[in-house]
């Protein structure tokens, strides 16, 4: 697909997502548009993020952090510090970045003041959102009626590796968005869902009061972008389909009328170190998508980071620019 194939400014984005997945995107799309805006979960309760979250009573930084290091225009260096984790003492596993979060929030009113502060620090394009300022968890209840609370337990459980979702959801349900993600979307030209994990990355933040139904109601070009792999966990066994299907059933509205997939082969070896934890690249079943009224976009886009499978960001940013001018003067498919 073309990024050039129609004329128009850049699109007013916004993205919606967490965990390596959005960041990744981020540093690509940055190249094709200055006005964007990162609706990012804070339902992450493990790792660093966690320990914060439980000691200073703040949102989890660590999905946020990622994001404002991908929008970030600073020197190489910063990138370095911000990004390095300590690897000994009582401060093992945990990054700087979250720290100069962790920071920033005890000399601010709130939360969303400290990410918007370290987002001047940074000089981002665009700017970042948590999507909202409630202290949230997922809970998943499973077909044979156990419910588990907290990412970090929900897809780590060893009872419940293999097993069938019933229904994920927030505890407590549908909190309150920060009024900013509401106007952002109600603003957009483009909405992007993804890429990330669907039911701990995209999920949470649809799951939020009005954000399902903002994205739903939008006249803007909407695509949602297919993992590269299933995800050990959560979509084993998943086609591109029942990721669609599984997003529109449990966010009660329809959130995305383009899908973009990847088509370049992933190479074995990197395929190799992931069966073993049941991943597969994910079945793009493009008559079974159509069928729920989404219109499939095909390009290469895969990329890598050392031995982990990732989007490449150039390459994806390209495609989601070219879907849109594409789609833009028609978008109403699907409706």
């Amino acid at each position: 697909m073309d990024a050039n194939c129609n004329k128009g400014g850049p699109p007013r984005a916004v993205c919606i997502g967490g965990g390596t997945g959005l960041s990744t995107m981020l540093r690509g799309l940055k190249l094709y548009t200055h006005n964007i805006t990162a609706i990012v979960t804070v339902a992450d309760d493990g790792g660093g993020s966690g320990a914060l979250r439980e000691e200073l009573g703040m949102l989890p930084p660590g999905d946020i952090r990622n994001c404002l290091l991908s929008l970030a225009n600073i020197e190489p260096m910063m990138q370095r510090l911000l990004s390095y984790r300590f690897d000994n003492g009582n401060l093992k596993g945990q990054s700087f970045g979250n720290l100069f979060i962790a920071a920033m929030f005890g000399i601010s009113g709130s939360f969303e003041e400290a990410v918007s502060r370290m987002g001047d620090v940074l000089a981002i394009t665009g700017r970042v959102l948590p999507v909202t300022a409630a202290d949230v968890n997922i809970e998943a209840e499973f077909t044979d009626g156990v419910r588990l609370k907290g990412e970090s337990t929900v897809f780590a459980d060893p009872d419940h590796k293999g097993k069938m979702l019933k229904s994920i959801s927030l505890v407590p349900p549908r909190p309150a968005p920060l009024q900013g993600v509401i106007d952002a979307i109600e603003d957009a030209e483009l909405i992007v869902l993804g890429p990330g994990s669907l039911y701990t990355s995209i999920m949470p933040n649809l799951l939020v009061d009005g954000v399902a139904d903002a994205v739903a109601r939008s006249k803007a070009v909407k695509i949602y972008i297919a993992n590269l792999m299933t995800q050990s966990g959560e979509t084993e066994g998943y086609s591109l389909s029942d990721h669609i299907a599984e997003l529109f059933r449990h966010s009660g509205a329809r959130v995305a009328d383009v899908c973009l997939a990847n088509t370049m082969p992933i190479p074995q070896e990197l395929l190799e170190r992931y069966a073993p934890e049941g991943a597969r690249p994910l079945e793009i079943d493009r008559e079974k998508t159509e069928d729920l009224g989404i219109k499939v976009y095909e390009a290469q886009m895969f990329g890598r980071d050392g031995n982990l499978i990732r989007h490449n960001p150039r390459l994806l940013a390209k495609e989601i620019i070219g879907v849109y001018r594409a789609v833009s003067p028609t978008h109403e498919y699907g409706r």
